[in-house]
């Protein structure tokens, strides 16, 4: 199923977004709103698997 791989994909996302270090402040910040972007992703898509079942 698509949304499976979304997920997936979104959770290998955050995962390497957790991975990357940066030196600025404002780059920490831009990494913190997408790692929060793909945790909200993650979830929906999962809501989206467990309503479909």
């Amino acid at each position: 199923m698509r949304i499976k791989i979304c997920r997936k994909e979104a959770k290998e996302s955050r995962y390497l977004l957790k991975l990357i270090e940066v030196t600025s402040e404002g780059a920490e910040k831009q990494r913190q709103l997408l790692i929060r972007e793909a945790t909200e992703l993650m979830k929906i898509f999962g809501a989206i698997l467990e309503k479909t079942k």
